[in-house]
């Protein structure tokens, strides 16, 4: 398990994706999942992963090489297609096709699904996010939900509903994305650091941010400290419950006598 987050703003794009692949008593493995393509000035292509490890790179590699797919049936590459949306439907076919190979040569239970997420642009066009499904089709980030996850994405979403909007300044949605991982963090051993991360600005073709932040990051370090003062703080202001009635004189007498 992972998790992978987008949020498409006003002022951009910005994506985050940890590391972790395997989270086995004895067996912690780490694999970068946010992944950037392009060429600087002409195309921006950030793709972050989560599901089966071996399906997104066999994806990946199908789409970086080339597949014939429709409606020309022409060798395409993410290097060379011309819009973002073709960038996400050339992944979309490249993971559906190499799941559906992975089942015809393995038996049981074997967890073969996987998705993504796509942003960027290219050209001269607008900056788009996509979530791509393992059956191949995908959906569009919009203005009215800003954010797209992929992965354990339950732990950290309601920060997200709470406070993030479309017009949400860049690093302030840096910082609640770095707040939802936090959260998921500290309640799923599926998912930790270090995190991608990526800031791209509305329509450029190269990312204005890339970095990775490791668990001794002091900003980290920090906003996980007074994540947690604030909460404590903010519960201790509210008063305590006040369901139960005081008992009545009579009421005592009488659960002394029995």
């Amino acid at each position: 398990m992972t998790y992978c987050l987008g949020m498409m703003l006003r002022d951009g794009l910005v994506m985050l994706a940890d590391t972790r692949t395997n989270a086995g008593i004895d067996n912690l493995a780490s694999y970068r999942k946010l992944r950037l393509l392009g060429r600087d000035g002409i195309s921006m292509i950030a793709v972050a992963s989560a599901g089966s490890l071996s399906t997104t790179q066999i994806a990946m590699e199908r789409s970086i090489e080339g597949m014939s797919i429709p409606p020309l049936y022409q060798l395409e590459k993410l290097a060379t297609v011309d819009r973002i949306h073709r960038a996400a439907y050339l992944l979309g076919q490249a993971i559906k096709k190499t799941e559906q190979d992975w089942k015809q040569v393995t038996q049981g239970d074997v967890a073969l699904d996987a998705s993504l997420l796509v942003g960027g642009s290219i050209g001269r066009e607008r900056t788009r996010l996509f979530m791509i499904y393992g059956e191949g089709n995908f959906i569009e980030c919009c203005p009215d939900t800003p954010y797209l996850q992929i992965g354990e994405r339950k732990f950290g979403q309601p920060i997200l509903d709470q406070a993030l909007t479309y017009d949400t300044d860049l690093y302030e949605a840096l910082k609640l994305g770095l707040l939802s991982f936090n959260l998921t963090i500290r309640s799923n051993a599926a998912v930790d650091l270090p995190i991608d991360v990526v800031v791209v600005r509305a329509d450029e073709t190269y990312p204005e941010l890339s970095c990775r932040i490791e668990a001794d990051d002091k900003y980290y370090c920090e906003i996980d400290r007074r994540w947690s003062q604030a909460l404590k703080a903010a519960v201790a202001t509210i008063p305590s419950a006040t369901y139960h009635e005081p008992a009545s004189p009579e009421a005592l007498a009488a659960r002394r006598r029995a």
